[in-house]
């Protein structure tokens, strides 16, 4: 649903509802499209034979697009990192075996079927004719390396993506077949949604052949754009790539850049230096419509923004000061006065029209009266707190966290301040896989591309969740049984007790969910997506242009 010039909160969550269904839907049944149902001996298989379609067309010999993010990617290796500035690279050069469309609905990448054979096991049909950027063919064989090296530390590396594929226990190719199973830990109703989201593929060859920094540096995917040139934390850039399984690309050349200063990035934007950019500030926002050349696409995003309490350390050990935090916040406040309305309050960690939000669950208000006695009830009155925040990585996260801080700092018995962090070195901090690293009070956006509920709650916020701030029995134990539940009704019953838990315990201070604001220039034809993709092979040149 995203658009151009502004975004309909009303379309989009009625969108974003169906999305849900669907990948609700897709963990059961394999995904839209033309679905097949057959019983053998037994054994239901449910297929889905829907395969994404590219108009045929001329290419323009030149179309070379320049994009600029907040921050460079932190690697070019796809299964070693955990931001989506690396991914909006990475993905250019890799392709996974589902993918999603614009609208957010499953489509076939390099898998031309998939079917649920039973409990703990499904199969992917392995696309003919795809060759990696080296010349070399795609072969099942890759297709199983690359799911067990994200789900199996003893492969290659450990990964941090291990959780997105939450279940999978590993991947093998089936006998006499161009095909590979995937085994999981139970039913894995979402089995389906997640390889639609993550999972890029990579050769096993190329990869065992070379050292970890090597393939950090280096590419050899299967997508639409080849790596020509990487500089770290300076540039990459990709050519078109002409071989590829489907219509090449419009765009000829396509370069990243990255700017943390959201007022450069604008400055870029209107000097033609860069063809889109992230995160335009509200204030900006005029000076993009206005400039004859330039226009703003944005989309109500997947991702949320919170601020993270750290469980095990005092004052945030308590209860009582983490509710305290959420009653001192007037959201309302920040997102008209600092986000200008480009954005929609949250009181879960699941977001509306995701499978699992509870509709139920109310806002904390603003009541900073009821904050003071839950601090002193806390016994931690008179303390003095650090809200740590990257700089650039969200729309406003600065400005957010500014205002967070001074709201709490007004509180009569808490004292609060921000420091600002570069965000590589606050992510590499959160996805070590060490709670102790982390900072005990901070900003950071989650994006869910999988609209279910889950994909926010395990990795965050349950005991072994790759990035948890927070442990709680009961969350676990009900989460466990969310992920082994086929009835979706039941599963969805599971999913909204546990948002209500979640909001009851306040393990973060709910903040918003974010609206992705991109600044265009009119000469490319492109439009936001809600996952945050930047997906350059729908780029094309604009017919006036």
């Amino acid at each position: 649903m995203a658009h151009d010039e502004g975004a309909s909160r009303r379309t989009f969550l009625k969108t974003a509802g169906t999305a849900a269904a669907a990948a609700s839907v897709a963990g059961c049944t394999g995904g839209g499209g033309t679905q097949e149902t057959t019983t053998t001996g037994g054994t239901t298989t449910e297929t889905d034979t829907q395969t994404e379609t590219s108009e045929e067309g001329d290419l323009p010999d030149e179309f070379a697009v320049t994009i600029t993010q907040g921050q460079m990617p932190t690697t070019l290796d796809p299964q070693n990192h955990r931001s989506t500035p690396t991914d909006n690279v990475v993905l250019h050069a890799y392709e996974g075996l589902l993918g999603r469309d614009q609208q957010g609905k499953i489509v076939q990448k390099l898998a031309t079927n998939y079917e649920r054979q039973e409990p703990g096991r499904v199969r992917f049909q392995i696309r003919e004719g795809v060759t990696f950027h080296n010349g070399d063919q795609l072969t099942p064989e890759d297709v199983a390396f690359s799911i067990n090296r994200i789900v199996d530390e003893s492969v290659s590396i450990a990964s941090p993506q291990a959780d997105q594929l939450a279940g999978v226990t590993g991947a093998e190719v089936v006998d006499g077949q161009r095909a590979v199973d995937v085994m999981s830990d139970g039913a894995n109703p979402i089995v389906f949604s997640l390889f639609a989201t993550y999972c890029d593929v990579m050769q096993q060859s190329w990869v065992e052949e070379r050292s970890k920094s090597e393939i950090a540096q280096q590419m050899n995917g299967t997508g639409p754009f080849v790596l020509e040139q990487f500089q770290s934390n300076v540039r990459v850039e990709f050519s078109r790539n002409e071989d590829y399984w489907r219509q090449p690309p419009a765009v000829t050349s396509l370069t990243f850049r990255a700017a943390e200063e959201s007022s450069t990035r604008v400055n870029q934007l209107l000097e033609g230096e860069s063809d889109i950019i992230v995160n335009v500030p509200p204030q900006s926002i005029g000076r993009v419509r206005n400039n004859g050349s330039t226009r703003i696409s944005a989309a109500p995003s997947t991702r949320i923004l919170y601020n993270a309490m750290k469980y095990n350390v005092e004052p945030f050990s308590s209860v009582e000061f983490r509710r305290a935090m959420n009653l001192a916040v007037n959201l309302e406040s920040i997102i008209e006065n600092v986000l200008s309305g480009f954005a929609d309050p949250t009181n879960q960690p699941t977001l509306e029209g995701f499978f699992g939000f509870n509709s139920d669950v109310s806002q904390y208000p603003h009541d900073p009266a009821q904050a003071e006695q839950l601090v002193e009830e806390s016994g931690h009155a008179g303390v003095s707190i650090t809200l740590h925040t990257p700089v650039g990585r969200y729309l406003k996260d600065v400005e957010i966290a500014q205002a967070v801080a001074n709201q709490i700092d007004q509180l009569s018995n808490v004292s609060c301040s921000v420091r600002q962090r570069e965000f590589a070195t606050l992510a590499g901090e959160l996805t070590d896989g060490n709670l102790e690293t982390s900072p005990d009070f901070y900003l950071i956006g989650w994006g869910n591309a999988t609209f279910d509920a889950s994909q926010t709650i395990i990795p965050l916020l349950t005991c072994d969740g790759a990035l948890t701030s927070y442990c709680n029995e009961q969350v676990d134990q009900q989460m466990n049984q969310a992920q082994s539940q086929t009835d979706e009704q039941q599963r969805d019953q599971t999913l909204q007790q546990v948002n209500q838990t979640l909001h009851d315990q306040a393990p973060w201070i709910f903040l918003n969910r974010q609206y992705s604001v991109y600044g265009v220039r009119n000469r490319v034809e492109w439009q936001a997506r809600r996952d945050e993709r930047i997906d350059a092979y729908a780029m094309e040149p604009a017919e006036s242009q």
